[in-house]
């Protein structure tokens, strides 16, 4: 029945997706507000507006820049409350203020070159994904941007589902929830997630890339910061006396393993030490890391690891001394969504129906649902299409947004036919 009326629904994806582009919403890493940009409010009243005119009452955006919505339950039976969720914000690795996005229609596997900046080439053989996508309708930004498919694709995905479901009420389904987030890409995309609020027993993000994947694991990260206190000195002076922090810092960095622990030499499921950033001076010098494992457990080894470079590079340098500061981030959602199998049963199931076969994989990075599913609500990761996200190369196509949409719909009938589950965290 679902199937005959995705037939004859008319979608409005592709204009909502480039509406929401062009809503520049990046977020800002050296941002101490929440959220870290005002901006990222811009869409979220967009999307609460939208939301009303679909008859949804009660959405709403907070201080904090959440969107918040409910779409009723049509049925009787005491099924789990299921939440959908996806964020607002794109990366700062790349440009996303006036983003004019592109559609190539009838995609026929040609290279791409972008209009604004014809050194920007998506290339098919670079993109092994363009050749699965023969007559699709690609959307790409201009050159000069990244396109925001990476979240708006899956919030573009949500709202086309909520439109078909106020629709088409002889569609079967408990309470859902909508939860728009901002700061996902720098990490703090459910910091003031209002869970009790929410009130929601299962969730997914829709925040994945290839048509069809499931992603029922993630990292486990930790981060840490390494603050070397130096001794400083007039350079004209210097001899015996100055023991620069910024030399130290960079000298425990290059003692870190080159050929194995890092981004550039791992895959699948080994983890890593990263450092991402690193500032100072003579006197004091700050260096940050990412640690990254599948293994929760390794995550102590990565730390004990920089330590014990740390202590012996600085036992080397009289006068200087050091703080390692190390801070949980997330943890890998397998060890609780494990514990609830039939929520990526049913969302296999729902991806089959949309027409596509699903793949459970692993994702080295994380999601919000990440951390929601150690906060109460076990979150899986459903895929929106997006693909080479935080650069200029960014794409997506209306149909791989579609079976996103079409996934949520299927789930959301599916939830219905369960009753209420105890969760497991």
């Amino acid at each position: 029945m679902i199937k005959s009326l995705f037939d004859k629904y008319e979608n409005t994806i592709q204009e909502r997706f480039f509406k929401y582009v062009r809503i520049d919403t990046e977020s800002d890493p050296n941002s101490s507000s929440q959220p870290s940009t005002e901006k990222q409010k811009d869409l979220g009243r967009v999307l609460v507006e939208e939301l009303k005119s679909l008859g949804i009452s009660d959405a709403h955006l907070d201080e904090y820049g959440y969107v918040y919505a409910t779409i009723p339950s049509n049925i009787n039976d005491d099924c789990p409350v299921i939440c959908f969720c996806a964020h607002m914000d794109t990366s700062p690795d790349c440009s996303g203020k006036d983003v004019k996005p592109l559609l190539h229609s009838n995609y026929q596997g040609q290279d791409i070159v972008l209009p604004d900046d014809s050194t920007v080439v998506i290339k098919a053989n670079e993109h092994p994904e363009l050749h699965k996508k023969i007559g699709h309708d690609l959307i790409t930004a201009s050159g000069e941007t990244l396109l925001g498919a990476d979240n708006k694709a899956g919030v573009a995905a949500i709202m086309e589902a909520v439109r078909f479901l106020t629709l088409h009420p002889e569609v079967k389904h408990g309470k859902i929830r909508i939860l728009f987030t901002p700061d996902e890409e720098i990490g703090r995309g459910v910091d003031k997630v209002d869970i009790a609020k929410l009130a929601a027993d299962i969730g997914y993000t829709i925040d994945g890339e290839a048509v069809g994947s499931l992603e029922d694991e993630t990292f486990s990260a930790d981060a840490a910061v390494l603050r070397i206190h130096g001794v400083s000195a007039h350079p004209g002076f210097a001899k015996g006396k100055l023991q620069s922090a910024i030399k130290v810092i960079c000298e425990i960095i290059d003692k870190l393993p080159k050929d194995r622990l890092s981004p550039e030499t791992t895959e699948g499921k080994v983890g890593f030490i990263h450092p991402v950033s690193i500032s100072g001076s003579a006197e004091k010098a700050e260096a940050s890391f990412i640690l990254r494992d599948f293994n929760t457990a390794n995550l102590n080894t990565y730390a004990s690891l920089i330590s014990d470079i740390t202590k012996k590079v600085v036992e080397s340098y009289y006068g200087t001394s050091y703080e390692l500061e190390i801070k949980e981030q997330y943890r890998n959602m397998k060890e609780v969504l494990d514990k609830n199998p039939k929520i990526i049963e049913l969302a296999k199931k729902a991806i089959e129906l949309a027409g596509v076969k699903p793949n459970l994989r692993s994702i080295r990075g994380g999601t919000d649902g990440s951390r929601l599913s150690f906060m109460g609500l076990p979150c899986p990761n459903i895929f929106a299409g997006e693909h080479s996200f935080h650069s200029k190369q960014e794409w997506c196509t209306v149909q791989d947004m579609l079976a996103s949409s079409q996934t949520i719909v299927h789930l959301s009938h599916l939830w219905s036919k369960e009753k209420v589950v105890k969760k497991s965290v």
